[in-house]
């Protein structure tokens, strides 16, 4: 019996890599998109057929493309800051509208579509967000969130026009081999540098990155197309996750509360320093926007029509601080 072969975009990166790692490792011959001057460590001793490209280079796309069954589209700009929302936009949401049109144009049976749990509505009642509704454009908080939400409503209408998609929205993944970082491996490492002196009234979901991988590889081998699944794990407050990364790391957890308008200000700061310096700031006016709600999630569909089934975070975080140590990160 022939192999199943699979393209993964965005293959190098945190949830990619270990998405490439978990379908090799099942036995599917992995084409793996990066970009020309990507770094690859990610990849290391992970058996897949690099293909150069770029999802904003749609002949690169048709020869990643060509002759997969399976497409798991997760190559995406994830900043809460940017001084180009214009690049994040095209990447995110025309990189989309490419993918798409490649998978179709080359037969793929099933295309996975990496959304985020950031543009579902929350629900009034204070009751985790499901896969029930999406934000609206005044919702949606700074450039990702935006474009992360354009690029949600493009692949369903890829489905509803009848292509085989099935949307993942997913939480905030955890463990080893962060190494861009992520926005929450960012937070790892501000704590453990001893740069979070207090924390907010928030909350988020977290997941290990391997469960993620796997919940991908669930939904394009069960989901239905048109549907989408939300893949996450543990509903965290702020406060319980920073004393969590305490209790693994030694690192002592902040024990004032400070509310949300001096965080707003430190936001404002933080952009203005990030205009000034092209950096990235610890905080930003979108972080400190996201993380004015608590955003929990419910992965109970996720759990009842794909067999998702993810392990606890505590390991994942306690890996993910030994390898930033390791990598000298922190």
């Amino acid at each position: 019996m022939p192999r199943m072969k699979a393209l993964v975009t965005g293959a190098n990166g945190f949830v990619g890599s270990h998405l490439c790692r978990l379908l090799a490792g099942r036995g599917a011959t992995v084409r793996a998109l990066v970009r020309p001057n990507a770094d690859r460590r990610a990849l290391a001793g992970v058996p897949v057929e690099e293909v150069v490209g770029d999802t904003l280079d749609p002949d690169s796309l048709a020869r990643a493309a060509e002759g997969c069954e399976h497409v798991y589209h997760l190559a995406a700009a994830v900043r809460f800051f940017t001084v180009d929302p214009d690049g994040m936009r095209r990447t995110n949401t025309e990189g989309t509208r490419n993918v798409l049109a490649a998978a179709a144009k080359a037969g793929a049976k099933r295309i996975v579509h990496t959304s985020t749990a950031a543009v579902l509505r929350r629900s009034p009642d204070g009751k985790p967000a499901d896969e029930a509704g999406l934000k609206t454009d005044d919702e949606a908080v700074g450039a990702y969130e935006k474009t992360k939400l354009e690029a949600d409503r493009i692949a369903g209408a890829a489905a509803a026009s009848g292509l085989p998609v099935v949307i993942v929205n997913l939480a905030a993944p955890v463990g080893p081999g962060d190494a861009k970082p992520s926005p929450v491996g960012r937070t790892v490492i501000q704590f453990l540098r001893g740069k979070f002196p207090a924390y907010t009234d928030s909350g988020l979901n977290v997941v290990d990155v391997r469960d993620a991988a796997e919940g991908h590889r669930l939904a394009a081998e069960k989901g239905k197309p048109g549907e989408r699944y939300v893949i996450g794990a543990e509903n965290l407050s702020l406060k319980a996750f920073l004393d969590l990364l305490s209790e693994l790391s030694g690192v002592p957890s902040p024990k004032v509360r400070v509310p949300y308008a001096l965080t707003l200000i430190g936001g404002l700061f933080g952009e203005l320093s990030g205009r000034m310096t092209g950096a990235e700031p610890l905080a930003s006016l979108a972080s400190v926007r996201m993380a004015k709600h608590p955003h929990y999630v419910s992965i109970e569909k996720a759990k009842r029509e794909l067999a998702y089934a993810p392990g606890p975070v505590r390991k994942a975080l306690e890996e993910e601080i030994a390898w930033f140590r390791a990598q000298g990160m922190v």
